[in-house]
């Protein structure tokens, strides 16, 4: 199917029937890596503080990239064995040979992010705690960008990642190397997903299981042994409890984000070929249009993301309240911006009139709704878990109450009050589905449904720039806490670093359920590509099949006639119909009277 990369530079002249829209996504993706390297420059300028300081952040920095190598180690072992897999599937015709080199930089460009934001989060933890001293804005401005590094690392690689390969993938074809047209090339970059799906399973399930073991560690040997508070120097599992929230909440968080944003424009991608070739038979201008839109969008999104971070500001006397509501500024301005660029890419692609380009099964319009539908679905989501996580609100209040009582009390009230903030999210992940699949004309061809369900995972995920940034922000704050608390900072700095730790407890939470809720639409759309791509499949060896029966019988039968059809009957048997309605069976290629 596929030939080799040296084919493609011939073949650079013939790539016009990409649409103008998709540069707009590999343009996303380099502006977030140069952003994401201008703001880890402007948090390395700031001071990591006294010597005492840089010594403790320096034990957690060797402590994360230890468990890092290690990790990557065991991964790196995998994808041998998987490559190796893959390339036995290949040798039978059972996949695309490409996969072998798709899947394991996939892979290796998601392990790439973890690298990037665990040095950037270990190395920011005592500058936040050091920025702290001057002002609470400055400790907030230098946790925040450093998280912005992080999610602006993931979108820029797993984007130009995708519009690499589809630009690759195209002008090969364009050049005459290969005939399979753009249904089959998604297919093919469908399976490159597989690779950032086994980072992730090692980043977030490895990760988590360290995290937790090492918090409760901690705390079993600090608090209840020996009686000496959390983050005391003193007890020397506080370094691998700061080691934990960076390997969780830092690489595994970015690892699962990044599958699911990838997962996601691939479903997309190939749902929008394969729901092309039902509306418009033979038209590569509605398919690459189709193919084209959520590549876009995540271009744009990245944009967007980009001009929210600037906006996430405080001022020095902010309460709780106020720093939570300028996280969120950030987040609603990104939102904002994507609701009407989105407008605009949709109706420049598709038209607003049902009929414009979509043939009666949808406007531009309905896919915009489509979209809106997973963003907002995204904010509400966002606003649930912070409603059932945040001390401002009842529910923790609820379970801190319990604690006059006994350490049961708060057990059991804490896990019902975990087992109710679930509906929210299921609710609103249910609605998002049904909207977004009616939005995009699901009543008149359910693979449109299909492909708007998939659009609205991209739509939600399209400002993961910010939204990851937020989530990354959590264990900086939480080690700049840990920094100040084991090297004896002066009170008005702990209280600072206290209210930054409090605020990313709550927007480490809020990423939590972001990540749930987007894993579930793009889990969906996955679902409907794999089922797509099985009846493709499935029709084409149908037809291979009809024609090899359709031209076994001999010619010298008295009752030939050249214009046989054959019909698949199961089992390998054909029903061979001639002109004159005669039925003969084929079988293994042998005509059976």
């Amino acid at each position: 199917m596929i030939q080799t990369l040296g084919q493609i530079a011939p073949t650079l002249a013939g790539i016009g029937d990409i649409h103008p829209a998709y540069f707009v996504a590999p343009i996303g993706g380099v502006a977030a890596l140069l952003m994401a390297m201008s703001f880890s420059k402007s948090v390395m300028a700031h001071s990591e503080g006294d010597e005492e300081m840089v010594t403790i952040a320096e034990h957690v920095r060797q402590g994360a990239m230890a468990y890092l190598t290690r990790q990557y180690k065991v991964v790196a072992g995998v994808f041998v064995l998987l490559v190796v897999f893959l390339g036995l599937m290949a040798a039978m015709g059972l996949q695309s040979p490409m996969s072998m080199v798709g899947v394991p930089i996939a892979g290796f460009l998601s392990g790439l992010c973890g690298w990037f934001g665990m040095k950037m989060a270990t190395n920011a933890s005592a500058r936040t705690a050091f920025a702290a001293k001057e002002s609470l804005n400055a400790g907030l401005t230098v946790a925040f960008r450093s998280g912005a590094v992080m999610g602006l690392v993931v979108v820029g690689f797993a984007i130009l990642d995708v519009s690499f390969w589809f630009f690759v993938f195209n002008a090969i074809e364009a050049g005459g190397h290969g005939s399979v047209g753009l249904e089959a090339i998604t297919t093919v970059m469908l399976s490159y997903g597989m690779g950032a799906s086994t980072q992730a399973l090692f980043a977030r399930v490895g990760g988590g299981i360290y995290t937790k073991a090492a918090d409760v560690g901690a705390d079993l040997v600090g608090k209840v042994e020996a009686g000496i508070p959390e983050d005391d120097p003193r007890n020397p599992a506080t370094i691998a409890d700061n080691v934990g929230d960076n390997v969780g909440d830092v690489a595994g968080m970015g690892a699962d984000l990044y599958e699911s944003y990838y997962g996601s424009i691939l479903a997309t991608i190939a749902l929008g070929a394969a729901a092309a070739a039902t509306i418009a038979p033979g038209s590569l201008d509605l398919a690459m249009r189709l193919a084209v839109a959520p590549m876009a969008l995540a271009g744009l999104g990245i944009l967007c993301s980009i001009a929210g971070v600037f906006t996430v500001k405080a001022k020095d006397n902010a309460s709780f309240a106020q720093l939570l509501k300028g996280l969120h500024k950030g987040v609603y301005v990104a939102s904002g911006m994507i609701v009407l660029v989105a407008l605009g890419l949709l109706l420049m692609l598709f038209g607003g009139e049902t009929g414009d380009k979509l043939k009666g099964v949808t406007s531009g319009l309905g896919i915009w709704g489509s979209i809106l539908s997973g963003l907002i679905a995204g904010n509400v989501i966002a606003y649930a878990t912070e409603y059932y996580t945040s001390y401002e609100h009842p529910p923790t209040k609820r379970i801190a109450e319990q604690a006059l009582t006994g350490p049961a009390t708060v057990i059991i009230s804490g896990i019902a009050e975990g087992m109710k903030s679930t509906w929210a999210s299921l609710v609103t992940v249910v609605i998002a589905i049904i909207a977004a699949f009616s939005f995009a004309g699901g009543g008149e061809n359910f693979l449109m449904g299909l492909y708007g369900v998939g659009i609205a995972a991209v739509g939600m995920l399209s400002t993961l720039g910010i939204t990851l940034a937020t989530d990354a922000y959590g264990p900086i704050a939480d080690n700049a806490g840990g920094n100040a608390e084991m090297t004896g900072q002066p009170p008005h700095v702990r209280e600072r670093t206290d209210m930054l730790d409090s605020l990313g407890n709550t927007t480490a939470a809020t990423g939590k359920g972001f990540a749930i809720g987007s894993a579930a639409l793009t889990a969906l759309a996955l679902f409907a590509a794999y089922i797509q791509v099985v009846q493709t499949q499935i029709t084409t060896q149908s037809e291979s099949f009809i024609q090899k029966a359709s031209f076994t019988t001999p010619s010298e039968d008295p009752d030939f006639n050249p214009e046989l059809y054959a019909v698949y009957e199961g089992y390998g048997r054909f029903a061979v119909v001639n002109g004159s309605g005669a039925e003969s069976y084929t079988d293994g290629g042998m005509v059976l009277r």
